[in-house]
């Protein structure tokens, strides 16, 4: 995997600081990339990769801003940068596996970029088969502006999906928790067993199902 002449890029230098060191060497446009729904046990796994054309202030972590905050940034990110994104579904994350769906999401978000990036970064861990040469960044939604960028694009389109879904499945709570478990979602799933949208193959799910059909036989 090709990297570029070694740089010290320290974690406190700015949320900048790997755009500017890639940019020094001539390896643009960087692209970010991240995904949101990795650890929720119902709905899709949404996965951004992001190009940004300019400066965006206030960007960080998705998951450590308001949902205000959150919302302000995605649309200023969705006027002023390039964006690759793929919504992938429960059963094919249940068919592939978690990891095998995330790396295989990563891959297609950067194909569908509209530009082709010079170089990209990831959330993480190594991503196989991309385009241009790239780097796993741990935490790199808290360290470079593009990962941050893609985590909001992820995080907020895949919260905009929960509450759509909350109003086809209203007994779930999935516009509060977002599909991920709770004290209240463990309860709904004991209530009324998993929906369509839930995945299967998740130790939560796959326990309360096999609790319900347990449940059932007795009866």
């Amino acid at each position: 995997m090709f990297r570029p002449r070694p740089s010290v890029v320290r974690r406190d230098s700015g949320l900048y600081a790997y755009e500017r060191a890639l940019a020094r060497r001539g390896l643009t446009p960087i692209a970010g990339v991240d995904e949101a729904g990795r650890g929720a046990c119902a709905g899709p796994l949404v996965v951004a990769a992001v190009i940004l054309r300019r400066r965006i202030d206030g960007l960080g972590d998705s998951k450590l801003l308001t949902p205000a905050v959150r919302e302000r940034l995605y649309e200023q990110i969705m006027r002023s940068a390039d964006i690759g994104m793929v919504v992938i579904p429960p059963g094919e994350i249940d068919a592939r596996g978690l990891h095998k769906s995330n790396v295989s999401g990563m891959r297609r978000a950067v194909a569908q970029l509209p530009r082709d990036p010079g170089y990209i970064l990831t959330d993480g861990f190594p991503v196989p088969g991309l385009p241009a040469p790239s780097l796993a960044v741990w935490k790199g939604d808290q360290v470079a502006a593009c990962m941050a960028a893609a985590s909001i694009v992820a995080k907020v389109t895949r919260d905009r999906l929960m509450v759509a879904l909350d109003t086809e499945f209203p007994f779930y709570g999935f516009a509060d928790h977002k599909g991920y478990v709770t004290a209240n979602h463990r309860l709904a799933l004991a209530t009324y067993g998993p929906c369509s949208h839930h995945r299967y193959s998740f130790v939560t799910v796959a326990r309360e199902m096999g609790e319900n059909e347990m449940g059932a036989g007795v009866a």
